[in-house]
């Protein structure tokens, strides 16, 4: 079964939104485990406008299945995670000011920034994950910087389930099959959801992990947490 790891993102930008702690950032986090989730994920901004940093802190020792922190390797993020010291980190290539992650690395131009960088999370014992297009040379090139993972970026493959769902998925299999030949994990993320999860599961060898936020919090909006996430483990199984 591929695990489900809960981007809990929408929840702090929520609480944000009043300047008060409710919803409750560490107690949502305890809860989607409890739940069922496999883990909690993270991605704390410079302008920590959803996760602050005081919140990496306090939810290190909450998490008990597998926490993740994603962002950008600025020095302040490497730091970070240096000292939180979480069981994965996920690299993504955004600008300080994104919405939100819209492409994978141009990890050739970037190799040897990303090889520094994953060699001082690994000598750390943080396993790592580069997030990228599904490209299988660009999949095989994020191997050989020595990251543990690469996560696959699903927005295109969101975009173009409903008109085509066969070809849609074609790159994400060649993709997966790169890594696994090249001998890392798989993860994936963005716009998965409880429409285009299922046959992307069904489809995708070699699947370690997703992680999803936007779309599952807003279906818990009514459904319920706890509903939310059995529904989405559901398709993963």
């Amino acid at each position: 079964m591929t695990n489900l790891s809960v981007n809990i993102n929408k929840i702090a930008t929520l609480r944000n939104a009043r300047g008060e702690n409710v919803p409750n950032v560490e107690h949502v986090a305890v809860d989607c485990e409890s739940f069922g989730a496999n883990g909690i994920t993270i991605h704390p901004r410079p302008d920590e406008r959803h996760i602050r940093h005081s919140d990496v802190f306090a939810l290190r020792p909450l998490v008990k299945t597998e926490f993740n922190i994603e962002g950008y390797p600025s020095p302040d993020f490497i730091d970070l995670v240096l000292k939180v010291k979480p069981e994965q980190v996920t690299l993504v290539p955004d600008a300080p000011d994104a919405i939100t992650s819209n492409a994978g690395w141009d990890v050739k131009a970037n190799h040897a920034f990303l090889t520094e960088i994953v060699d001082r999370f690994k000598e750390a014992g943080i396993r790592t994950s580069i997030f990228v297009d599904p490209d299988e040379e660009t999949v095989k090139l994020a191997a050989s910087t020595g990251a543990d993972r690469v996560e696959l970026y699903t927005k295109p493959y969101a975009d173009n389930y409903s008109r085509n769902a066969e070809a849609a998925i074609e790159p994400y299999i060649r993709a997966s099959r790169a890594a696994h030949n090249a001998g890392i994990g798989v993860n994936a993320g963005h716009d998965l959801n409880l429409e285009n999860l299922k046959y992307f599961h069904a489809n995708i060898p070699y699947l370690n992990e997703v992680s999803i936020g936007h779309a599952l919090i807003a279906d818990a909006l009514y459904l319920g947490l706890k509903e939310a996430i059995r529904q989405y483990k559901e398709c993963l199984v």
